[in-house]
């Protein structure tokens, strides 16, 4: 690396430490590179060139002179794979113009002595790892100086007040650091400054005033900082300014109006603040717009017909506000426009004819609540490419006319009430690459010409009502990486051209009615992440391959015939060809006699293994159904003589002698022997309480046969359905079984006192594990993931049962003596018919932060979505370690927002259990709170489905799983 001579080295130090007194000569420039290139790492030999033998610098890499000097002028080192920092030899180049070593790995602080090349007019500093603050007088002894960049590095610290003396700086760019502070009101003294770009920082505090002296300012960025208030009101009077960039910051108020004055102006992103009120008319006197955001923010009333002066206006993003009303027909007239974005707002009325007349190549329109039908162009040529209508109210047939927009790509026409088939027209969509109508009320085949849409990528048909086969056409669909038809009651097999489809990562066939073997050919498919085809009528072996190997069992569950070790069902052998048998022989050398042509007239039977083991099995089940129906007589005559349901009073199962002394009613589901160990005075006695919650106290008690129960007395009984209604619910969930619920064994019913009987689970609640125990009995990483997965799995079986929780918070869920998450508490709401949604948020979801925002209002629909809300909260608290909900001395703070800020700012580490010490994979741990999050979404409609959140959990898992088998 460091080819040059210790003696070249010593004889330039002594050379500057005698100042600049002297001429200078030419071996000056030759000195300084080849000192500075002393102190690099060149790990691609770019500086091979540089030789301090060589009489002039001017032919090396990187290096230009002067035509008239020969001296350097400009050193550019950009991507040149560099390390190390920036050695003072750089300071000998005293006709240095330009200095570039943007895209290496330089690292160190700045120089104070940087800027002070009197002869430098710009400095490019860029991509590299140079950290700590900016030295005092750095911008103090700029001189000539006219453009600094120094974005894409880890400086910190404030910028200096003294960045005003750069009095010629014409370019400015401190952009994606980690500068922190006010912005310095000296920064507006700059005068000959153009550009000016702050973005991706953490400045705070308000814009200061004073922006109005930069006369020369064509453009300005803060985008992706912390900063609050309002924009400064003489914002308009930089007559000069082209672009305007204040997005992802907390400003808020209204729009200066001193803007308006701004006619040149052609790009103002004001996206993602807290701007608020309607957009002002004078918007439309800013003639010179090209693009226009003001997504993400507060504005509300109707979107200003003044948009239609805008003539020169190519992309308009109003996404995420309030904006009400209809789409005005004005925007018709602006010529230019290219895209616009109005999602996720509340505008009504139908789709206006505009959005296919004009020549817009991107619409987004989903999630507003937008009505009417939906009709197609009837010409083509229509230049639209991208087309989000979903989350809407759309009602009309899916249109034939789609064919006439020959130019799309992005179709998403998702969750509206599209009825009819999916026209085959669609197949002439040559450009198509997504098409998205799930949520719908399709119905008939999927067309075959889906083939002819060869540069498809995803195809998500699900939650529709599409019948008949797959057709196989749709393995000519070389691109597909994303197929979903589930959901709906597709039948037949799985067609083998599948196989075809190399790119395909994500398949889910789930909840249809399929039939028919798994083919092979599928382990074949390389990059195969999620194939989920649970819950249909598949049967015989899963494939052997990379994937199907350690495929899920959640994603093949619910298919009776399916076999394997994944399903822990054994395959049956391979049966021998069949057995010939001779009526007339009984020689062992009969069967090789039968086919001598004397035995032409003898008749044969053919009779298979398989056969045979039918026919036995036929036997056995008719000798079991002639038990059953004898024992079943016997059981119906005894039960009128005999207690069949066995009465126990209360003041057998209660602790006060003087409860109602009606006998009741006590029902074990798996039979045996119900009565209890212990007297009467310890079944429900207070010694034996393990705890309290919002439908009643639980007891710990044992049964007859030496087998712990825990009882749950339901403290709610005059709102408790009658007695049929009771039995009726408790029965339905008494079958329902999963290895990650705690399973209901009986009930007791009286009038006044009901009792639930469940499995009694050893290993305490997850609440005491995560905010009760100690550091050294903490839980590790791999058991909260397994105890994630395990509660995610029991509430998408829950849900698929259509039970809704309702009921989730950490307190609820019970650790086995493995450590495997049971959720108990499911359902009970059904059994309390008068308790409206406020009476659940008090009793039931009585811990504060685990209750989706929905139970606040009364007309909001609960459904699985509010499980998934209290789910992503428990994942947030697994992951944390921390509260739902923390109380601060002024204030409330509740665990999503804490860690939703954590990530957006990058501090990762502030949102795992400090009591794991690190010992966790980043890979898993921040894609899991990302997961949470989500589930946390104040929309019920952007919370994914159970189904979806386990297998993200699994795709999460995955990998681990597959670097550790590579590893053993």
């Amino acid at each position: 690396m460091k080819s040059v001579s210790l003696g070249v080295i010593f004889l330039f130090s002594s050379l500057f430490l005698l100042g600049e007194s002297g001429s200078s000569s030419l071996n000056d420039d030759i000195l300084g590179l080849i000192v500075f290139k002393s102190g690099l790492e060149d790990p691609q030999s770019k500086l091979s060139s540089w030789s301090e033998d060589d009489e002039s610098p001017c032919n090396w890499d990187g290096v230009r002179c002067g035509p008239k000097s020969n001296r350097v002028t400009e050193l550019n080192l950009d991507g040149f794979g560099l390390s190390g920092r920036l050695g003072r030899g750089l300071l000998w180049l005293q006709f240095l113009q330009t200095l570039s070593l943007s895209d290496n790995n330089f690292s160190g602080s700045l120089s104070a002595d940087f800027l002070r090349l009197e002869s430098l007019q710009s400095l490019d500093l860029s991509a590299n790892n140079l950290s700590g603050a900016i030295p005092d007088g750095f911008f103090g002894q700029c001189g000539s100086i006219r453009d600094i960049s120094l974005a894409k590095n880890s400086i910190l610290g404030k910028i200096p007040a003294d960045v005003g003396a750069c009095s010629t700086l014409s370019a400015l760019n401190l952009s994606a650091n980690q500068l922190s502070g006010s912005l310095p009101s000296q920064i507006w003294s700059l005068n000959a400054l153009r550009s000016l770009d702050l973005s991706y920082n953490s400045l705070d505090g308000e814009i200061p005033a004073g922006i109005s002296k930069m006369l020369n300012l064509r453009a300005i960025s803060l985008r992706g900082n912390k900063l609050i208030g309002r924009l400064p009101n003489d914002t308009g009077d930089c007559l000069l300014l082209n672009s305007i960039d204040v997005g992802e910051n907390q400003l808020s108020g209204d729009l200066p109006e001193s803007m308006s004055k701004l006619s040149t102006c052609s790009y103002v992103s004001l996206s993602s603040n807290s701007f608020s009120g309607e957009v002002p008319a004078w918007i439309g006197q800013m003639s010179s717009l090209e693009t226009l955001d003001l997504s993400g923010n507060q504005f509300s009333g109707s979107v200003p017909s003044s948009l239609s002066n805008l003539q020169h206006l190519k992309v308009l993003r109003l996404s995420e506000n309030s904006f009400n009303g209809t789409m005005p027909d004005s925007l018709a007239a602006c010529r230019s426009l290219l895209e616009v974005d109005f999602s996720r707002n509340p505008l009504t009325g139908n789709l206006p004819a505009w959005v296919f007349e004009s020549g817009f190549e991107q619409v987004l329109l989903s999630g507003n609540k937008l009505t009417g039908p939906i009709e197609f162009p009837p010409v083509t040529d229509s230049t639209l490419q991208n087309l989000d209508l979903s989350n809407n109210d759309f009602f009309s047939k899916f249109p034939k006319e789609v064919s006439n927009l020959r130019s799309l790509t992005f179709l998403n026409l998702s969750y509206n009430s599209l009825y009819g088939s999916i026209p085959a027209s669609l197949g002439e969509l040559k450009s198509l690459q997504v098409v998205d109508v799930s949520g719908n009320r399709l119905s008939g085949k999927i067309p075959e010409e889906i083939g002819l849409v060869t540069l498809l990528k995803e195809l998500r048909l699900k939650k529709n009502s599409l019948t008949g086969e797959i057709p196989t056409q749709i393995g000519t669909c070389s691109s597909l990486s994303y197929l979903d038809l589930s959901q709906n009651n597709l039948t037949g097999a799985i067609p083998e051209a599948l196989a075809a489809l190399t790119d395909l990562q994500v398949v889910d066939l789930s909840l249809n009615q399929l039939s028919g073997t798994i083919p092979k050919q599928l382990s074949n498919l390389p990059h195969l992440l999620s194939f989920n085809i649970s819950h249909n009528q598949l049967s015989g072996e899963l494939p052997a391959g990379s994937f199907f190997n350690k495929i899920t069992p959640s994603s093949v569950s619910d298919n009776p015939g399916l076999c394997g070790s994944i399903v822990n069902i054994s395959c049956p052998a391979v049966l021998p060809k069949p057995i010939v048998l001779n009526p007339n022989s009984s020689s062992p050398d009969s069967a090789s006699n039968m086919f001598s042509p004397g035995n032409h007239s003898h008749k044969k039977i053919v009779l298979s293994i398989s056969a045979l083991v039918s026919i036995g099995a036929a036997a056995v089940i008719a000798i079991g159904i002639i038990t059953v129906t004898v024992l079943n007589l016997r059981v119906r005559a005894t039960t009128s003589n005999s207690a069949a349901e066995l009465a126990l009073s209360d003041e057998y199962l209660s602790h006060s002698p003087a409860t109602d002394t009606n006998s009741g009613k006590l029902v074990m589901f798996a039979g045996g022997d119900p009565e209890f160990s212990v007297g009467a005075h310890a079944v429900l006695n207070k010694d034996c309480e393990l705890g309290r919650g919002g439908f009643g106290s639980v007891y710990k008690t044992i049964l007859r046969d030496g087998r712990s129960v825990a009882i749950k007395k339901l403290t709610v009984s005059s709102l408790v359905k009658s007695q049929e209604d009771f039995e009726m619910e408790v029965k339905r969930l008494g079958k329902v079984k999963h290895p990650n619920l705690v399973a209901l064994e009986g009930y007791y019913w009286t009038p006044s006192l009901q009792l639930l009987i469940y499995e009694f689970v050893s290993g305490g609640s997850l609440h005491r594990h995560l905010h009760e125990c100690s550091t050294s009995n903490t839980l590790s990483w791999q058991e909260r993931f397994d105890i994630i997965l395990g509660i995610a799995r029991s509430l998408s079986y829950l849900h698929r049962l259509k039970i809704i929780h309702y009921n989730l918070k950490s307190s609820n869920i019970l650790l086995d003596g493995a450590g495997e998450a049971k959720v108990g508490d499911y359902g009970l709401a059904k059994l309390l018919p008068m308790l409206d949604r406020y009476v659940l948020s008090s009793k039931i979801q009585s811990a504060l932060g685990y209750m989706a925002p929905e139970f606040a209002c009364r007309t909001a629909k609960i459904t699985e979505k509010c499980d998934v809300y209290g789910f992503g909260v428990l994942v947030l608290e697994i992951l944390t370690g921390k509260r739902p909900v923390e109380y601060m001395e002024d204030d409330v703070v509740l665990l999503c927002d804490r860690v939703r800020e954590a990530l957006e700012d990058g501090r990762v580490e502030e949102c795992i259990d400090e009591r794991l010490c690190g010992k966790f994979p980043v890979e898993e741990t921040l894609p899991v709170a990302k997961l949470g999050l989500i589930c946390t979404s104040p929309v019920p409609s952007s919370r994914p489905d159970m189904v979806e959140v386990v297998n993200i959990l699994e795709m999460i898992r995955c990998p681990q799983d597959n670097q550790e088998e590579e590893l053993s």
